[in-house]
């Protein structure tokens, strides 16, 4: 992936520009496993309190970057600043963070309170302190019943609850978040991620969140940072993620969308593509017949009795048909343009939603999302 990159000892902490009131600060943070670059020189800002997701699929470089900022494996080049301080060359132990892992990473042999009160030591963790952080996170986490019991003994639910409480214990200023639900079956899921959310608004921790999930970084994140091939992609909130994609890669792998190449045709603000003229307001600035990728999501598709006829509408014939609870979810097809819509399950029978029926399909103009095919 790409060039080699260039060791060059970079600048001192006091020579970034753009850090500003930034609690962790990245700045061309690049990593190279021998010949493969996994991270090319990436860079942004993370402030105090924000709760930020590194979303992409696998090998994106997401988790490299989470390793690099919690010092298990430091970047070939770049600087990583937190609170002011380099902390690029530290081991973890010299950082200030917490971790929680998928895999839970909890002592067998040691009770709930003990793998939480593990890291507490020293002087700073006097006996009476200790037992009373211990306490104050069993409460924390909904575990104060489970305080004696082994890891074994508790459901992952539970065992990721202590992996947090654990990680939360020494009150870092960081808490990492390395793929913590995907071990989790999709109930204990659903709510495990809403009470991480919640707690770490509660303490205004600035955390970070490695997913693959893009369902779990919308519904939590401040921020997302989509990464593919060792770059980043996009950083925005979970609207601009979603609704205002940056590029290609990010229209087809955050939320479902079909995808296909178009023309700019006329009037000012269509397209054209598979013979059909569809209205797009995206289209308007480009020059006719320029090509362009194609997104349209199935939330964005409004289906019509072939009887009602309505501006910017062609016909296409159902394909299959998905109950999904709130939704049904229609797929069609259009002189081979493949496309999927999403309605209420009430208005199946309205519409005459049966497999091999006709009807009008119209996308919405300005949700139609278009990129140039050269960039």
């Amino acid at each position: 992936m790409g060039a080699a990159l260039d060791h060059g000892s970079g600048a001192d902490a006091g020579e970034f520009s753009g850090i500003g009131d930034a609690f962790l600060a990245i700045r061309d943070v690049g990593k190279q496993f021998g010949k493969f670059v996994a991270l090319e020189r990436v860079s942004l800002n993370i402030v105090s309190g924000e709760f930020v997701s590194f979303l992409g699929p696998s090998g994106c470089g997401k988790t490299t970057l989470l390793r690099a900022i919690a010092g298990l494996d430091p970047p070939t080049v770049g600087r990583i600043i937190q609170a002011g301080r380099d902390i690029t060359a530290l081991p973890p132990a010299e950082r200030d963070f917490g971790i929680v892992f998928q895999s839970y990473a909890l002592f067998p042999n040691l009770t709930v309170a003990e793998n939480i009160g593990y890291g507490l030591r020293g002087s700073a963790w006097p006996k009476a302190r200790k037992q009373q952080r211990v306490a104050e996170l069993l409460h924390l986490v909904g575990l104060a019943d489970q305080i004696a019991k082994y890891p074994a003994q508790l459901s992952g639910g539970q065992q990721q609850r202590v992996a947090l409480a654990r990680a939360l214990a020494a009150e870092p200023g960081l808490l990492l978040l390395d793929e913590p639900l995907s071990a989790l079956d999709a109930i204990v899921r659903l709510h495990l991620r809403q009470e991480i959310r919640a707690l770490q608004q509660r303490l205004g921790v600035t955390s970070i969140m490695v997913t693959h999930d893009q369902e779990e970084a919308l519904s939590v994140s401040d921020r997302i940072v989509v990464m593919s091939q060792g770059r980043i992609e996009q950083i925005g909130t979970p609207e601009e993620i979603y609704s205002a994609p940056a590029s290609p890669f990010v229209a087809g792998f955050v939320g479902r969308s079909a995808h296909f190449t178009a023309k700019v045709h006329t009037p000012a603000g269509h397209i054209t593509a598979h013979g059909l003229v569809i209205p797009a307001m995206a289209a308007g600035p480009l020059l006719y017949g320029e090509e362009v990728e194609v997104f349209v999501r199935p939330e964005d598709v409004e289906l019509y009795p072939l009887n009602e006829k309505s501006a910017g509408c062609f016909e296409a014939q159902i394909s299959g048909l998905e109950f999904l609870g709130p939704v049904c979810r229609i797929s069609l097809e259009a002189n081979g343009l493949r496309f999927e819509a999403d309605v209420a399950p009430s208005l199946t029978a309205t519409l005459g939603a049966v497999p091999g029926a006709r009807l009008l399909a119209r996308f919405r103009p300005e949700r139609v999302m278009i990129f140039r095919t050269n960039g």
